[in-house]
């Protein structure tokens, strides 16, 4: 049977449910607000947002309802740290705001008891870096009783000698819901400047008492639990090919009930990327399948005879997200994001799928998440999404059929107000499909309208997609489009597509990006006169250097935390640090420097002849900001100095301070308005909220 298929543009409601009752008393987002100290903001009518209203971070970025539906656990931010609040589910009071010290933020969380939570510690590192991991854990009741810390760096005395650790950092593998205080957890522990041991240990969440429960056959492997809750399968990562050069490669090996491990399938020799998703409470094991080629597959795995029985494969998109049952043990459905993104239904027949469709034709226009639930399935947190919608979170009832409106992202922003993102497709110059996205001013007609041009970064692996973006909005709000491009080298699209970024910085990508705009051009949606281009890390980079590639298409350039001498990339910086990241540079960029100067904007400054802005981090570890400081110093003495340069004290690889944020896109709308726009009028940093007593 066909998936049915659920499209986040438009949703195809086809199961006969009439939708479910929806009950939206707006007031909570006030009220949640003054409760958490933070700002409600109505804007008065007619009057655009300011710039620190899309750039200041979302309320909250995680939400989990405990096992027995009677507590809601919030991470919210606070400015400079993430906090972790509960609330009753009923009324949605407080009860408890756990908030740890030295400005640490609470990053990953999980309830491992009915009344009982665990998290880990991190720390913000910039905007396009992920959050740093400090390899500490602690657990706490829901009522902020009985606080442990479980696992930390030093040592807290002789009692907590055994939950101190050294380089080992750890991950949660399985909250066991049979046990109200142990939980299973895999470790990493560093073996060489290359590879990480993993071992999988029981521990007791009060005590922070391990036990192990057996180890990785290999470096650098994940482990996956079997339904009995043992160690049963490792899939084994390697940055190396037969000639000792880059190239990702995987490895499935089993365990057998001995302990030992037997190899199931590696991708350098016979071609297949074969992992392990999830294996489920009945038993079923569920793997992903590639052919190193195209997109992957999602299928079941018999593991008596090995055979791979295939359930869904898109052509053209990878899954981005699978749909599990509220029981667990099926798999009702996947994601895909071509361009906007689909559900594709494996299990029809599975109520949770009856019910998300029924969800789904409630919000329509909107992407519907079964985000989390009670351990009965009757209560379930649903959050949605669209492109202008940055996120609002509901609790369903299945008893009543009811879902009651909880709270929203970005409660200062009216998304009836906001831009609209139109998935787009093109064929490049050399006959690859490109897949893009064009945001449209709310309001305009979208026809000749100013342009900026926004490459993401990487450019090997990451990529842009469909749904709200505060950047993106934001040039919106000022009359402008964005052109967002997920040109070769973007991860999502297949393993061969992926590959095709290497070597093709200076090249394939950028003529990627350039056929894209010239597509907006010749389809009335852009002013050939009016376009910038702007983009952070490799965008920075692609900023400089499309413009040297098409020197009459761009009117101006802004690179952020950008790389603009590939000679220094080798050089400076967190990559070429370990071995993994000096294969990494040689596969993308060669050893040849003649190539490397011929793809470097900084060694060709002097065929950049348009107006630009700089800016970087002085803490920019993946983008040092010496990158910036040479490329400033290459155009002025190509007799084009920047407009304006920001090396931002106490940054990283992209702004976090919302004052710093503020500032930075303050002057860069500043920028485009002289060059494409016209003097756009911005607002200025509103003065901090005070907190609620």
């Amino acid at each position: 049977m066909a998936p049915f298929t659920v499209t986040a543009a438009l949703f195809h409601h086809s199961i006969s449910e009439a939708p479910r009752k929806i009950l939206m008393p707006r007031y909570r987002t006030a009220l949640l607000a003054a409760l958490l100290g933070l700002a409600s903001i109505t804007q008065a009518a007619n009057n655009p947002p300011s710039v620190e209203d899309f750039v200041k971070h979302a309320t909250y970025s995680g939400v989990k309802i405990s096992p027995n539906g009677e507590y809601l656990a919030v991470t919210v931010d606070r400015g400079d740290q993430d906090v972790l609040t509960v609330l009753r589910t009923d009324d949605l009071k407080i009860l408890k705001i756990n908030t740890l010290p030295d400005k640490k933020s609470i990053g990953s969380f999980y309830w491992v008891g009915d009344d009982r939570l665990m998290f880990n510690a991190v720390r913000k590192m910039g905007g396009y870096a992920q959050p740093f991991q400090t390899g500490e854990w602690f657990a706490v009741d829901a009522d902020g009783t009985r606080p442990r810390p479980l696992i930390f760096r030093g040592s807290q005395g002789a009692t907590g000698r055994g939950k101190a650790v050294g380089n080992e950092y750890f991950s949660l593998l399985d909250v066991l819901k049979d046990s109200e205080r142990s939980v299973i957890m895999e470790v990493r522990s560093p073996r060489s400047k290359e590879g990480a041991g993993t071992e999988v240990v029981r521990m007791d969440t009060l005590t922070g008492r391990r036990a192990s429960l057996g180890r990785a056959p290999k470096e650098n492997c994940s482990i996956i639990l079997d339904a009995a809750k043992s160690p049963r399968f490792a899939v084994c990562y390697s940055s190396r090919d037969e000639d000792g050069e880059y190239d990702e490669r995987t490895e499935l090996h089993r365990r057998d009930d001995g302990g030992r491990w037997s190899l199931i399938s590696a991708s350098k020799s016979d071609g297949v990327h074969m992992s392990v998703i999830r294996t489920t409470l009945d038993g079923t094991v569920y793997v992903s399948q590639s052919d190193g080629h195209g997109p992957e597959a999602i299928g079941t795995l018999d593991t008596g005879t090995g055979e791979f029985t295939q359930l869904f494969q898109d052509r053209v998109s990878d899954i981005s997200r699978y749909i599990w049952s509220t029981d667990e043990t099926t798999l009702i459905g996947v994601v895909t994001e071509a361009g906007a993104p689909t559900i594709h239904l494996i299990d029809e027949a599975h109520p949770d799928a009856a019910l998300l469709s029924s969800l789904s034709a409630s919000f329509p226009d909107h992407m519907v998440n079964l985000s989390s639930h009670t351990t009965d399935g009757k209560k379930i947190v649903v959050s949605i999404y669209s492109d202008r919608n940055p996120g609002e979170l509901y609790l369903f009832d299945r008893e009543t059929g009811q879902a009651r409106f909880l709270m929203q992202g970005r409660q200062w922003l009216d998304k009836d107000d906001m831009a609209s993102i139109k998935p787009f497709s093109f064929t490049a110059r050399d006959g690859k499909t490109i897949h893009a996205y064009l945001t449209l001013p709310n309001g305009s007609d979208g026809k000749s309208l100013p342009l900026i041009v926004n490459p993401h970064g990487g450019p090997i692996g990451p990529r842009d997609s469909w749904g709200f973006n505060s950047e993106t909005q934001l040039f919106a709000s000022r009359g402008y489009a964005t052109l967002q491009v997920n040109y070769r080298g973007s991860g999502g699209f297949g393993k061969a597509f992926q590959d095709a970024g290497h070597r093709q910085w200076g090249e394939g990508i950028q003529n990627d990006i350039i056929d894209a705009t010239r597509w907006v051009i010749e389809n009335g949606h852009a002013d050939p006169e009016r376009i910038c281009i702007y983009g952070g890390s490799f965008g920075g980079y692609s900023a400089l250097m499309a413009p040297i590639r098409a020197p009459d298409l761009f009117k101006c350039a802004f690179g952020y935390v950008g790389v603009y001498d590939i000679d220094m990339m080798f050089k400076r910086g967190d990559i070429p640090q370990t071995e993994g990241g000096q294969r990494f540079l040689r596969r993308t960029h060669g050893t040849n420097r003649t190539e490397w100067a011929r793809n470097s904007p900084a060694q060709r400054a002097d065929e950049v002849k348009i107006p630009v802005y700089l800016a970087a981090g002085a803490r920019d570890q993946r983008t040092p900001p010496e990158q910036t400081e040479l490329m400033d110093k290459a155009l002025r003495a190509a007799g084009n100095p920047p407009e304006g340069m920001i090396i931002q004290s106490g940054e990283m690889h992209g702004f976090y301070d919302v004052e710093n944020r503020v500032n930075l896109y303050t002057e860069m709308l500043k920028f485009f308005g002289r060059h494409i726009g016209g003097e756009v009028a911005v607002k200025p940093l509103s003065p901090a909220p005070e907190p609620a007593n």
